[in-house]
């Protein structure tokens, strides 16, 4: 008799144990933390890149304001105004400070047009208006990518520093460049508080040190490519401005509380001061609103005047540094400097 049992054939066990479980998750582990800063790099390395691009496009934009009306973008009447489309481009009249001048040629000539009334004499409601709007559209290429993203952010101070050809608004643009103004700081006036007094020239008169300035942009500016005398590939146009990380978006940093469209201010404007060393990284705690100054690891990034962009290291030598930001000291700068 034969029986129906059947043997069953068992596999081999498969499983992994908890002793090898572990061993992979380590590994992969291991594997993370080491491709973790190599990605990290990687994305810094994009936004240093996309930071670069932003000052070459705001340096041709300067040039191509300089080829078309025989100046570079003016500094404006300071921190009570923005722009006035009606005023056009002539220098000692437009309010509004380098990046409302260039607006046009960043393919930007609907926010140019924002201000416009028809009449450059007179401050009205639909000027006020168009220039509240303006005061806070941000730009793409104004701020760089491992700072901030480009938004409106709080306007912080007491409406008497608000311009006067704009209505007020709680959040304004902010940028992350500014212009060089040289190696000597001369700020003798905030600028006219009226159309009438800085129609003036006797208002501007009052003021001679200005006349002093060594760099390409301040108040009332118009610095014609023939007077930057030690030659435009060794002179600074415009640069990443220093920002303590700690108030990026809260508006709270001296350098860093009105809107990016103004005229020549310490938030559009910075310094080659000597006594404050070279361009310093972003650090937390560490106010000080003159100088330039970038958040990327390997130096401040710089758009000269004949258009290329240099990345200057945190440990340039200071005398080079101030040399570069002076437009006329006669000193001629070797590249391998810096």
């Amino acid at each position: 008799m034969k029986s129906n049992s059947r043997t069953t054939k068992h596999d081999p066990q498969t499983a992994f144990t908890l002793v090898e479980l572990l061993v992979v998750i380590t590994i992969i582990g291991i594997l993370i933390a080491l491709l973790l800063p190599a990605v990290q790099a990687a994305r810094e390395a994009a936004r240093q890149l996309q930071c670069t691009n932003n000052l070459k496009q705001i340096g041709l934009a300067m040039l191509n304001h300089e080829e078309a009306h025989g100046y570079l973008p003016p500094g404006g009447w300071g921190c009570y105004w923005v722009g006035d489309a009606d005023r056009g481009f002539d220098a000692k009249k437009q309010t509004g400070g380098w990046l409302y001048a260039i607006l046009p040629y960043l393919e930007q000539q609907a926010l140019f047009d924002l201000p416009a009334d028809g009449n450059p004499d007179t401050i009205t409601a639909t000027q006020k208006a168009g220039g509240g709007i303006l005061s806070k559209q941000p730009l793409t290429m104004m701020n760089c990518p491992s700072r901030r993203p480009a938004t409106e952010y709080p306007y912080p101070l007491d409406s008497k520093w608000w311009p006067k050809n704009a209505d007020h608004t709680n959040t304004i643009a902010r940028g992350d460049y500014a212009a060089n103004s040289g190696d000597l700081y001369i700020f003798p006036t905030n600028g006219p508080t009226t159309l009438e007094m800085g129609d003036n020239p006797n208002y501007w008169n009052n003021y001679p040190s200005l006349h002093l300035s060594r760099g390409v942009n301040h108040l009332h500016s118009a610095i014609k490519l023939n007077q930057i005398t030690d030659g435009v590939s060794n002179t600074f146009l415009v640069g990443e401005k220093y920002m303590d990380p700690d108030h990026y978006f809260d508006g709270t940093f001296r350098g860093d509380n009105s809107t990016m469209y103004q005229g020549c201010d310490i938030d559009t404007c910075r310094w080659t001061l000597p006594e404050y060393g070279p361009p310093l990284q972003d650090q937390p705690g560490i106010s000080n609103e003159y100088i330039f100054g970038s958040p990327h690891a390997g130096g401040c990034g710089f758009t000269f005047c004949d258009g290329s962009v240099h990345l200057i290291s945190f440990t340039i030598d200071v005398e080079v540094y101030r040399c570069l930001g002076n437009r006329k000291d006669g000193m001629v700068i070797d590249g391998n400097a810096y």
